[in-house]
């Protein structure tokens, strides 16, 4: 594991514009599994595994993350518990495996501690999820060079002052990244896990970006970075290069979009995060599948997390959706109606499972669970058994996978690092 002393810092030249927002992201290593790890210390360099609908001794239920150990050995996050268990046997077999159930109650304390860290050390915080924040610290810090150092800024140091209270205050680590602006910065917290801090300051936003991995942006996905492939885009310089006529062309304004990130260009404030529309979690297949069972699983998952962001918020639901991706990219929503706004994790993942129903038989490549018409601070709910049993409502959109669901929903829902998204965290 490299010095976390040293972060990685794309230096200051002697023009370095001072005056530049100091953005950070605060970004929760395998949180799920560090709140364990934090309850159970012996747990420390141990692959740990936390699964969602799995109790312990058990086979069912899908994985809600995996610490890097784990990972090591190909578990990743939303695979069956059955398929982990495959790779990596537990500890109780003979195994090096440590499972253990979700504990959403304690994960969400463990959460606000971190955040009343967040809004201490910072006037704007934007929170994204449970486990990852934005804040703008312009007012407390700036690009400025620390004296008589050649290299370090003010900006770096109070990045590394907010990463040691997270861990000292509260116990779990965090990879922050700092930047002038909101995507590079989520870039930059990407680049050095677990537990980096990795500076990017103005005038070597390019430099930083340019050779990094065109999937490296944030909102290009696999499909997306498999199409820009197809057109010899490789890298996030040859993006941001790209003719963005051509860009629109192909992916629409989102195209446009990326290209700008891809060029260190983002002018979005961070913002305190508003209320969203709808909540809603996908998750791909390695490969396309007709594997009922292990398409059934996922939406298990998906739907216990999206039902559980649901609750963390408040939020009650009058609809539950489903969004099934057919080979090549054939993009197929479903939704039903309730009777009246419920928070209930159990009646999502029945109305779920009976709206993938419709698609039994299909080859799958990528599901997804949405909750809308979303009503905040409580209120009288429905009958679980109060929902329409009226036919879902059906639409169809062609696209691939960012496409249909970031047009529907606000920015801190695409921008979410929920545990089930499976990235590289």
């Amino acid at each position: 594991m490299p010095d976390r002393d040293t972060p990685f810092v794309a230096a200051d030249r002697p023009d370095d514009a001072t005056d530049a927002r100091v953005v950070l992201h605060v970004d929760m290593d395998c949180f799920y599994a560090s709140c364990e790890r934090r309850r159970q210390p012996e747990l420390a360099g141990e692959p740990v595994v936390v699964g969602m609908g799995f109790e312990a001794g058990e086979t069912q239920g899908a994985v809600a993350t995996a610490s890097y150990e784990a990972r090591a050995y190909g578990v990743e996050s939303a695979q069956p518990i059955s398929q982990a268990l495959e790779a990596l046997p537990r500890v109780e077999e003979g195994g090096d495996g440590h499972y253990l159930p979700v504990d959403l109650d304690y994960y969400r304390a463990v959460a606000e501690e971190v955040k009343a860290v967040l809004h201490d050390c910072a006037d704007v915080v934007r929170e994204v999820s449970i486990d990852e924040a934005y804040l703008d610290v312009s007012d407390r810090t700036s690009w400025a060079r620390v004296d008589g150092d050649t290299e370090r800024t003010l900006a770096e140091g109070y990045a590394r002052y907010v990463k040691q209270r997270i861990a000292r205050e509260v116990g779990v680590p965090a990879s922050v990244g700092v930047a002038p602006n909101m995507a590079t910065a989520k870039v930059a917290s990407d680049h050095d896990k677990p537990d980096g801090l990795v500076v990017v300051s103005p005038s070597r936003v390019d430099e930083f970006l340019a050779p990094l991995s065109v999937d490296a942006i944030h909102g290009v996905g696999p499909v997306t970075a498999r199409e820009l492939r197809g057109l010899g885009i490789e890298t996030a310089g040859d993006l941001g290069a790209a003719d963005p006529t051509v860009l629109r062309e192909r992916f629409g304004e989102r195209g446009v979009a990326l290209h700008r990130r891809a060029r260190g260009d983002d002018d979005r404030i961070v913002e305190p995060t508003g209320r969203p529309k709808s909540l809603s979690r996908e998750s791909a297949f390695a490969e396309a599948t007709d594997d009922a069972e292990r398409v059934r699983e996922k939406v298990r998952a998906l739907a216990g997390d999206v039902a559980a962001r649901a609750t963390d918020r408040g939020a009650t639901y009058r609809t539950i959706g489903v969004k099934v991706v057919n080979p090549p990219f054939d993009v197929n929503t479903r939704e039903r109606s309730l009777s009246g706004p419920v928070d209930d994790p159990d009646l999502v993942e029945r109305v779920a499972l009976e709206l993938l129903a419709e698609f039994a038989g299909d080859r799958i490549r990528k599901v997804g669970v949405r909750v809308s018409n979303l009503t905040f601070g409580g209120g009288e709910q429905a009958r679980l058994d109060g929902y329409e049993s009226a036919e879902p409502e059906r639409r169809a959109t062609g696209g691939d996978d960012a496409t249909v669901p970031h047009s529907r929903q606000p920015e801190e829902e695409q921008a979410s690092l929920s545990e089930f998204q499976g990235e590289h965290r």
